[in-house]
């Protein structure tokens, strides 16, 4: 059993310590059988030489009484078969007293072996242990150490960045009304989406430490799923316009009650949408909706981008992924996260598309979840 004092819990370590503990299990019986089977094997090759040895003197031994019988009358045969038997006997109780110590002897020797590997082997094991116990331990320091330092970085960086904003803004308020200021409005509106696009780097980066250390917090309500998925295309409304790509809801309906974290859910669908708007060219269209199937209740975000190869579907979801390695429109942390957030609320997310054809993002929560009014 391996003990986990001071150590964050988590499925990872779970899964490693009982894989550890089924394979020890496993060498232990392996060992066990390889050892019966290598005893065996020695006995019986030492039952085979002894057997050889045997035959070799009953034979030597018949072949000197055969002599002796050409030799000798019957009297003095007699005699000597009487004398010869009797130094034989003493003679094979010798050889059998000689097997038998040896046997004694290996037998304990076995025994002794055994004892030691029983006995070294746990304080090995033990030894492995600690020194995973204590990799693990700083481990969790280091972890913890990058957390907090991130958390007061990321903290003091919104703030700046926030800071930059608010002064655009004031400024783009007090250029508006000047005539000539369109080329200054113009740099103002370019440090808000700076700003904005920074801030979301940071929300990323924290939100995958969060989930390294098992913190992605998730606070589910009742809510309603088709004004979540209205407020997320109206708030990337504006972007979409910019790039000349049209955004709508595919299938406006009433409300539809669900328990879901607001702003988490709302950053799975800006999440994806952003994506759409970021890789499907001008003219191009995005549809977002949703509905009941089966014991599901499914969003999806369609578009008529470029699409992903299929082999690439299931990568699309990996941590820092890009679609190339000089692809720097994002870190490569918005699917990764919104893989995690869906999968807290007991759903699931895929791709489903192919080059040139467009791209369908889709992710579910449980009908238990999410039902019609």
């Amino acid at each position: 059993m391996l003990p986990t004092p001071n150590s964050q819990e988590s499925p990872e370590r779970d899964l490693t310590d009982a894989s550890l503990r089924e394979e020890r299990e496993r060498a232990d019986r392996e060992m066990t059988a390889n050892r019966v089977v290598i005893e065996r094997d020695a006995d019986a090759v030492v039952e085979h030489a002894r057997e050889n040895a045997d035959a070799v003197v009953v034979a030597a031994r018949e072949k000197a009484d055969e002599k002796a019988g050409e030799t000798a009358n019957g009297a003095e045969l007699h005699d000597i078969q009487t004398a010869i038997a009797g130094d034989r006997e003493s003679e094979d109780q010798a050889l059998r007293d000689e097997r038998n110590a040896a046997d004694r002897s290996l037998r304990r020797e076995r025994e002794t072996r055994a004892r030691l590997l029983t006995r070294l082997l746990p304080l090995e094991r033990d030894a492995t242990d600690q020194y995973l116990l204590t990799e693990r331990a700083r481990s969790d320091d280091a972890l913890a150490t990058r957390d907090d330092f991130l958390g007061m970085v990321s903290h003091d960086l919104r703030d700046l960045l926030n800071g930059i904003v608010v002064s655009s803004q004031f400024l783009a308020q007090k250029l508006e009304k000047h005539g000539d200021s369109a080329p200054l409005l113009i740099e103002t509106a370019r440090i808000e989406r700076y700003g904005t696009r920074m801030n979301r780097l940071i929300g990323d980066l924290v939100d995958v430490a969060s989930i390294d250390s098992g913190k992605l917090a998730m606070h589910a309500f009742p809510g309603d799923v088709a004004t979540l998925v209205a407020e997320a295309v109206d708030a990337l409304q504006g972007s979409a316009t910019a790039r000349g790509v049209s955004l709508q809801v595919a299938n406006r309906q009433g409300p539809v009650a669900a328990e879901f974290d607001h702003d988490r859910m709302l950053q799975v669908l800006a999440n994806l949408i952003s994506n759409s708007i970021k890789f499907t060219p001008k003219g191009g269209s995005i549809r977002v909706h949703c509905e009941c199937v089966g014991e599901t209740f499914e969003f999806c975000v369609e578009d008529t981008g470029e699409g992903i190869p299929v082999a690439m579907l299931e990568a699309v979801f990996e941590r820092f992924w890009q679609v190339g390695k000089n692809d720097r429109r994002g870190l490569g942390l918005g699917l990764y996260i919104s893989r995690c957030i869906v999968e807290a609320h007991g759903g699931n997310i895929r791709a489903e598309s192919s080059p040139g054809k467009g791209t369908r993002m889709l992710f579910t929560l449980p009908v238990s979840s999410a039902h019609s009014r």
